[in-house]
């Protein structure tokens, strides 16, 4: 089975995560091989040290999307839930990949920021709000959408099961499922 790439961005508690680890399990039930590249795990480990200037997160980005690239080249199907804020960044990482013709999706998961704001899954947005914290993505510091994704899911609007079954849809329809 070949490899693939499948980044779900969005703002945080957009549910990337989420999304993510139901389509690992369905795809792990279907033989693939999986591995979920979580965007904090990714920091506490790949990229501890980083900050979160527009510069660090870009490198953040492309630490992940190298990492992607290379086990997915190697017939893993490798789920990438990351905010990933900056369009040249996401570009970057699939440049990457069609370098390498390695298969790749971008998936935007397009929640808005008030449903995000009241998920508020790590508590982000309560300690922004408190001023706790500043550099929110999507709320005091920029989160550019996604113009062209392969797929756009309305989370919000969606089951778990809806969003992940849209993802392998998506898949499927590209040969990489």
């Amino acid at each position: 089975m070949s490899g693939a790439t499948i980044w779900l961005t969005g703002l945080p508690s957009a549910g990337k995560t989420t999304i993510a680890r139901a389509l690992a399990e369905r795809l792990r039930g279907e033989g693939h091989r999986v591995e979920v590249l979580d965007g904090d795990e990714i920091r506490e480990f790949l990229s501890a040290g980083l900050g979160f200037s527009r510069e660090d997160r870009s490198t953040n980005v492309q630490r992940i999307g190298f990492v992607a690239q290379l086990l997915a080249a190697h017939g893993v199907k490798v789920l990438v839930p990351v905010i990933a804020p900056y369009a040249d960044a996401r570009e970057a990482v699939r440049e990457r990949h069609r370098k390498h013709d390695t298969g790749y999706v971008e998936v935007h998961v397009a929640t808005p920021v008030d449903v995000c704001s009241v998920r508020d899954v790590k508590g982000l947005y309560a300690k922004q709000a408190a001023g706790e914290i500043s550099g929110l993505t999507g709320v005091d510091d920029p989160y550019e959408v996604p113009a062209d994704p392969d797929l756009r899911i309305a989370a919000h609007e969606l089951g778990v099961a809806e969003s992940a079954g849209a993802v392998h849809g998506l898949l499927v329809e590209r040969g990489l499922a």
